[in-house]
């Protein structure tokens, strides 16, 4: 009898469930009797995967180089889906926000360990030669990782340093856009001239972009967590939570793809620049754009020192 009671309430919850969305469940049960079971190498597109690493040369290092960064796309798009939560959370509360942060900043550990990966895991031989069939693509093309930035924090704090006093909340966001921070990797200010690398990708993003800057603009995290209330502001695990991510993504994670660059730029093998040839050492390193996420959970002193002694 238990089993009989336990199917008819399964079958009284799928009728509820297709009911609710105007659905026939006959139709759906029917359909049932001719589905596939699922197996693991379907449910995860295993061939699909494997089959989007194609290199350009016949280094084989080269493979560990695509693979590396095809990872770090799909761990970016797992980021992006836990500040989405936050962002559209409408009963929003601390213990929520840092729940999220903490597996948003665990993705970043994850990122920031890998880097041995590509600092010790590619022959720099292999690496010097390859690199340049990849020009003018960059890594700093990951238009994932932009989207992170837009909505962990007001745009603001994107804003190049030295442009931040020109530019406040009434701003038109195509101006802004001109201004952030990694614009100073492939624009020359003095002239106006963008590198290829600079055009390239805004020609395949800029419009993505500005309609994400618009949509985060009044939901990112720094936002939502000003909108808390006066006690969840000063809940102290959300607080670190939030300063531990801040300088996870700005300054642990950064010096990590740093100095892997580093390795190989400076390895005396090729000619110091980057993939791109973007001014990596000015676009990279948090002393120089100091992006910081969350400046009023930080002191004076720890602002003024901001990516410096590392």
């Amino acid at each position: 009898m238990d089993d009989i009671n336990k199917f008819d309430d399964i079958l009284k919850q799928i009728q509820d469930k297709y009911t609710k969305i105007d659905q026939d469940t006959d139709d759906h049960l029917y359909g049932l009797l001719y589905s596939k079971p699922i197996t693991y190498w379907d449910y995860i597109q295993t061939d699909a995967l494997l089959n989007l690493q194609i290199q350009r040369t016949t280094l084989p290092d080269e493979m560990v180089f695509i693979a590396y960064h095809q990872i770090n796309e799909l761990l970016f798009k797992m980021i992006l889906w836990e500040i989405q939560q936050v962002a559209e959370k409408e009963d929003l509360s601390a213990e929520f926000f840092e729940n999220k942060l903490m597996r948003i900043s665990r993705y970043f550990d994850m990122l920031t360990t890998s880097f041995n990966i590509m600092q010790h895991g590619m022959e720099v031989e292999q690496y010097m030669k390859f690199r340049y069939t990849l020009t003018p693509a960059s890594g700093f093309q990951s238009a994932q990782y932009r989207m992170i930035e837009f909505a962990s924090t007001e745009l603001i704090n994107l804003i190049d340093f030295r442009f931040r006093a020109t530019i406040d909340r009434n701003t038109p966001f195509e101006h802004a856009f001109e201004h952030l921070y990694w614009q100073a990797a492939g624009k020359d200010y003095k002239t106006g001239k963008k590198s290829t690398l600079l055009v390239n990708f805004e020609k395949r993003y800029k419009g993505d972009f500005i309609r994400f800057m618009q949509t985060y603009n009044t939901k990112n995290l720094w936002t939502r967590f000003k909108e808390l209330p006066e006690a969840d502001q000063k809940d102290a695990d959300l607080v670190k939570a939030m300063r531990h991510y801040d300088y996870t993504v700005n300054i642990t994670w950064v010096m990590a793809h740093y100095n892997a660059a580093k390795h190989y730029i400076e390895s005396g093998l090729g000619d110091g620049e980057a993939t791109g040839g973007s001014d990596w050492k000015k676009y990279m390193h948090p002393k120089y754009q100091r992006r910081i996420f969350f400046p009023e959970l930080w002191s004076e002193d720890e602002l003024k020192n901001w990516g410096e002694n590392l």
